[in-house]
């Protein structure tokens, strides 16, 4: 009980960044699922969500900046596949993949000219931002806000996912991308929806995000981007559960490690334990086993 009393500031932040981490993560585990490509601008489309929260506010009130921050965002996103992965669909899969990382690279670079470098403070949004005591802890409102809206955006991605029409195109996709074509379904709508969810979500874990850490950088999505990768890997890539389980573990352990004052060895540990589920078990928690066809 002591213990619990101790770390509970940080277990309460583990399980806050581990829900914004499991919302970036439904955008790689969606993408891999059905690409089988491993979008490496994702975290960085998520650095866009929150520059572009930032400039909204200055000519906008904050309820239009929110709604026009995740319509952008989503645009950024559609007009990444269409641009950078649509003329690729048949081309090797190690060109997209340096397309992918070019993208990054772009997003980055386009920031850096725009922001000059310099750190961006991001808006308070009413309410969220808001102090709360519990227990022995002192947090924002947004730290217990986080992962009661991520399950219920998991929820309500799965039910889509599952009741309709796209949702079903989307499952055959994944399961045979070739035979899906010839059975009449629209690849690039597919596609370009999946691209659409991962980056609304990548948009409400921005805002989720930098509420807490208030700073935006042109780099500001590199590390939660590779966190959520990681948490998409230790779950079982293209496993949407799967990709959240494994961000709240990571997020939980990430926090209890600084707790113990161990702050310097908190990321190490999330690419330790990407090398130990790759040794162990390469599938990840819920990853299915690929059948080799003969």
């Amino acid at each position: 009980m002591d213990f619990i009393n101790t770390n509970l500031p940080y277990l309460l932040a583990g399980i806050s960044v581990g829900g914004q981490y499991a919302l970036i993560a439904i955008g790689y585990t969606m993408v891999y699922g059905i690409l089988r490509l491993i979008n490496f601008a994702h975290g960085d489309v998520f650095m866009c969500a929150g520059l572009i929260m930032i400039y909204a506010v200055t000519w906008m009130p904050l309820y239009a900046a929110i709604p026009f921050t995740l319509l952008m965002t989503v645009l950024i996103g559609f007009l990444i596949e269409r641009v950078a992965y649509k003329p690729l669909r048949t081309a090797p899969r190690m060109s997209v993949m340096i397309s992918a990382i070019g993208v990054s690279y772009l997003l980055q670079n386009v920031a850096l000219y725009i922001t000059g470098g310099l750190a961006k403070m991001y808006p308070t949004i009413p309410w969220i931002s808001n102090t709360v005591t519990i227990g022995t802890a002192t947090t924002k409102v947004v730290t217990i806000i986080t992962p009661i809206l991520t399950l219920l955006l998991v929820i309500a991605l799965v039910t889509f996912i599952q009741k309709t029409k796209i949702g079903m195109a989307m499952r055959a996709v994944s399961k045979d991308f070739e035979t899906s074509q010839l059975m009449g379904i629209k690849i690039n709508n597919v596609i370009s929806a999946t691209f659409i969810i991962g980056s609304f979500l990548a948009a409400v874990g921005s805002m989720l995000y930098f509420t807490n850490y208030a700073a935006v950088i042109p780099t500001s999505g590199a590390m939660p981007g590779l966190k959520a990768f990681v948490a998409a890997v230790f779950g079982g890539i293209g496993s949407i559960p799967g990709a959240v389980i494994g961000a709240f573990i990571i997020g939980i352990c990430e926090n209890i490690i600084k707790g113990l004052g161990w702050t310097t060895f908190s990321d190490a540990f999330t690419f330790a334990l990407l090398i130990i589920i790759l040794i162990v078990k390469p599938t990840g928690l819920f990853g299915e086993k690929a059948n080799e066809k003969v």
